[in-house]
């Protein structure tokens, strides 16, 4: 099988194209169903790619490398295209050769012998008995089923507070606002008493935005 050579900066020689076309031919006495193959041939100044591609029906083969040598980076190439060649005809032989689904053997489920009941007819006399008495020679009678109803107080009860005493919240000495906010970020606290210069009771108290609200006692 012939591939398709393309060179980049690059002439074809035929030695060149001999080497990839046994690779490729070898390749493709692996694969079922191979549809081409096309070889780039990559020149830079110091360094020298081949890229390898065998298309299939069902997929695609893949080789690079790269080398100082053309020809060391086209055999190369070719030999990692091969070895992927070789694990696809693994698997697909071994796919192939799983039976069909016809040709497996059929487990054979163990039945469990069922214990001596009565007849039907011994079964259906005691409820007709039954649903006689019950319908007075009426209609028959529902069977009725016990139901069990759950009541839930109208009100909830509301738990009583528990009340915790924190000193840590109350600042002993009188302080600025700026002196009140760094002890508050200081110690955590969402809510800090203190004192101002002038003798007033404040409070900072931190919103749910985080910004820290100032309530001054009147």
């Amino acid at each position: 099988m012939q591939a398709e050579f393309t060179g980049r900066q690059l002439s074809i020689t035929p030695a060149l194209r001999r080497l990839g076309d046994e690779g490729i031919e070898r390749i493709a006495k692996l694969l079922p169903k191979v549809v081409g193959a096309h070889i780039v041939l990559t020149s830079e100044k110091y360094r020298k790619t081949a890229d390898v591609a065998v298309k299939m029906r069902a997929g695609k083969i893949v080789g690079f490398a790269e080398s100082n040598n053309m020809e060391a980076a086209l055999r190369e190439a070719l030999e990692r295209a091969e070895t992927q060649a070789i694990r696809y005809r693994k698997r697909w032989n071994a796919i192939k050769r799983q039976p069909k689904d016809e040709k497996l053997p059929h487990e054979v489920m163990p039945v469990r012998p069922r214990k001596a009941s009565r007849t039907r007819k011994e079964e259906a006399e005691p409820r007709t008995v039954e649903a006689a008495d019950r319908s007075n020679g009426k209609r028959s009678s529902r069977i009725m089923v016990p139901v069990t109803v759950h009541t839930f107080p109208a009100t909830r009860p509301i738990p009583e507070p528990h009340v915790v005493r924190s000193s840590d919240s109350v600042a002993i000495r009188p302080m600025t606002i700026e002196e009140a906010v760094k002890e508050a970020e200081f110690r955590d606290r969402d809510v800090f008493v203190f004192r101002n210069n002038e003798g007033t009771v404040c409070v900072l108290h931190r919103k749910r935005d985080g910004k820290m609200e100032l309530i001054e006692a009147p």
